[in-house]
């Protein structure tokens, strides 16, 4: 029973459960040190802790590399302060009962303070006491308090903006959850931290004030305790009660002025590159030009009759040496650093270069050229807004269509104008438009109520009319009903809605490989049995490139590859396969025209018109072949209709027998970009089908 009880108390007094009581030890010591009378021996070990522990503040700030890595930095001040305040308690009740006694009576550091640092001279004493008081409360602490005060009211501002530059981070993909999270709680910090430094910086004015009140009262209250209660002269009770208090005085001044500096360190500081000594080193003395013009300035007041020429002169030669010195060894990492580049070779003559491979420059297979004027918008250096939107689309594309699409290269043309750009797909133009940095487009949807004075143009996106506004006009356009985005948004959308509608030409052979490699890592097995063992790479490449032409995603790779498993050994027709996957999907492909449970309202073709088709489609030979005058009659139509839908708000979809889907999907893209065509195997059995309108031959 005793061996538990020994386990027991040896587990409570670990250092991991000691750790928590040590603040409210703190707090529990100091109060006590107020009420009850201390030992002389206990009151030195106390002022030599407070000293130690000042030191140590003061350190830790100078070693911080930004102020929330001391972030308890506030905590300690308000402690540090009460802990000074207990002790001139303490050490006041044991002056005024025992001063009479010699100046030894309140203990050997306040005795060392009192006579070594100020000679034993009560005048003097007390002149170094005011003058380390001034400087603490008017010098010190007044501006650490302002610094805090105006970096915590100017941090509160900010928050509105950093808090938006984080959402925006995580829109674009450039950060996830928990980045943004710790950001966030990062900024909420520094502003907690900023205010508290503002509230504590009090502490150390009032602490400074308190011990200017403590001196004159323990002057006042000693001659009246020594001359009345002990009968002393009142020459010997003025020298041994102020040389005590002086001392009491002083060895309390010195910690809070040594504090006061650790918290002008902390809210001074700017940047996180370092600690405060090195980056003082490291800027200061980092410039030999300026030492050496400080040296000789120092050297011609050092030759002036009647200065102190040696030590003007033992300075300025100091400073020369060391930038002497310091050049020198810039000089050195200068040969260093260009030994360590390899040497650039010999420029050959014209006539006697010959043509290499170097010459034959690869085609971007996505390529964004811009005008000089907008250059700001995609300038790494200053921070481009158009780099971040195209990152973010990059990874949005992947997530949304199933592959990762190739970096888009980014270069000026000067041969554009000013404000144009133009988007190119392997070379070749497919968009182009203009934008003006500073500028917004509100772009009209249909139903605004008013015009705004501006550039009159189109939405390059989706040829939308718009105008580009000034900053000024943005609440007035959104009070009219435009859609109002930046100059960076026009383009990253338009760059989207292109990137969207090339998928199939963005997926090549490496990407389709390098997208098997992917979906290979989770499941091996059924990558590894059906490319090379059944189909070639090619051919999948093309079954997925046939989805994507029509706008149907490839994120569900494993039931794709299960599907050209299944049908390869029948089938290398990749127009055969495509219909197969299609099939398979057709439950997500109908989910994406016609989300939930919806019906599905579609357009059909009339019953007549059907067995035209499927006889030109069995008498054509391969994909078969529509009469002229029908092939009209149908584009015209259909074109009709599929207006009427998308007025209604129903997407265009028409509904056919499999074996004319890949035809009028191919017929018909042309002429109705937004049409989709699916077939019956497609329509999941649980959904309903309702055919909102008849597509029929004339005549």
């Amino acid at each position: 029973m005793a061996s538990n009880d020994t386990l027991n108390i040896r587990q409570l007094l670990t250092p991991a459960n000691l750790r928590p009581l040590a603040a409210p030890l703190l707090i529990i010591m100091i109060l006590s040190m107020m009420v009850l009378p201390l030992p002389v021996f206990l009151l030195d070990v106390f002022f030599t802790f407070n000293i130690a522990v000042s030191v140590m503040v003061m350190l830790v700030a100078m070693y911080s590399r930004k102020p929330l890595d001391f972030s308890v930095f506030p905590t300690v001040l308000l402690m540090t302060t009460l802990l000074r305040l207990s002790l001139n308690v303490a050490s006041t009740r044991i002056v005024l009962m025992h001063g009479h006694s010699g100046p030894d009576a309140a203990g050997k550091v306040i005795e060392a303070f009192g006579h070594f640092l100020v000679g034993g001279n009560t005048a003097v004493g007390i002149v170094v006491f005011v003058i380390l008081t001034i400087i603490n409360f008017v010098v010190i602490t007044k501006g650490a308090g302002r610094i805090a005060e105006v970096s915590a009211r100017f941090t509160l501002d900010a928050m509105p903006g950093k808090q938006m530059a984080i959402d925006a981070d995580l829109n674009a993909g450039l950060i996830d959850d928990k980045e943004a999270k710790r950001r966030r709680k990062e900024i909420a910090q520094e502003s907690d931290f900023y205010g508290a430094m503002d509230g504590a910086s009090k502490f150390v004015r009032g602490d400074a004030v308190a011990g200017i009140l403590i001196l004159v009262i323990n002057i006042v209250g000693g001659l009246f305790v020594g001359v009345v209660q002990h009968d002393m002269a009142v020459g010997d009770a003025a020298h041994n009660y102020t040389l005590l208090t002086i001392g009491d005085g002083l060895v309390a001044q010195i910690p809070a002025l040594i504090i006061s500096v650790a918290a002008g360190l902390v809210v001074s500081r700017v940047g996180d590159d370092g600690d405060i000594g090195g980056l003082v080193i490291g800027q200061l003395f980092s410039n030999p030009q300026v030492m050496l013009l400080t040296a000789a300035i120092i050297g011609v007041l050092g030759l002036i009759p009647g200065m102190p020429n040696l030590v003007f002169l033992l300075l300025a030669l100091s400073l020369g040496a060391l930038a002497w010195t310091r050049r020198k060894k810039m000089a050195e990492e200068a040969v260093t650093a260009a030994a360590a580049q390899p040497a650039a070779p010999a420029a050959a003559a014209p006539e006697a270069q010959e043509a290499s491979w170097n010459d034959v420059a690869p085609v971007d297979v996505l390529g964004l050229e811009v005008g000089y004027r907008l250059i700001p918008m995609v300038d790494k250096a200053q921070d481009g807004e158009l780099l971040k939107r195209i990152r973010g689309l990059r990874k949005k594309f992947a997530q949304e269509v199933g592959f990762l699409a190739s970096p888009v290269h980014i270069r000026d043309n000067l041969e554009l104008r000013p404000n144009a750009y133009r988007i190119a797909l392997k070379g070749v133009e497919i968009g182009s438009g203009e934008a003006y940095p500073g500028q917004f487009l509100a772009i009209n949807p249909g139903r605004v109520s008013g015009t705004l004075p501006g550039r009159e143009t189109k939405d390059p996106a989706f040829g939308l009319p718009a105008v580009w506004i000034e900053p000024a006009h943005r609440e007035q356009a959104h009070a009219l009903g435009y859609t109002v985005v930046d100059a960076s948004t026009v383009v990253a959308t338009h760059l989207n809605h292109l990137i969207l509608n090339h998928a199939a030409e963005l997926l090549g052979r490496q990407e389709t490989q390098a997208l098997l490699d992917h979906i290979g890592k989770d499941a091996p097995k059924l990558v590894e049995d059906l490319v090379p063992k059944l189909l070639p790479v090619s051919t999948v490449q093309r079954v997925l490139q046939s989805l994507l032409e029509e706008g149907v995603n490839i994120r569900d790779m494993r039931s794709i590859i299960e599907v050209l498993a299944e049908h390869a050994p029948r089938t290398q027709d990749p127009a055969q396969l495509t219909a197969r996957v299609r099939e398979a999907l057709g439950r997500a492909i109908v989910q994406s025209l016609f989300p939930g449970n919806a019906e599905v309202q579609v357009m059909a073709l009339e019953p007549g018109l059907e067995r035209i088709l499927m006889q030109a489609m069995t008498s054509g030979g391969d994909g078969g072949v529509i009469e002229p005058g029908l092939a009209d009659t149908l584009l015209r139509q259909t074109a009709q209709i599929a207006q009427r839908q998308e007025d209604i708000g129903l997407p265009p979809v028409l509904l056919v027998p499999a074996q004319l889907r890949m035809l009028l999907s191919r017929f018909l893209r042309r002429a109705v970009p937004s049409l989709k065509v699916i077939s019956n195997n497609e329509v999941p059995e649980s959904r309903t089908i309702r055919v909102t309108a008849m597509i029929g031959a004339q005549g």
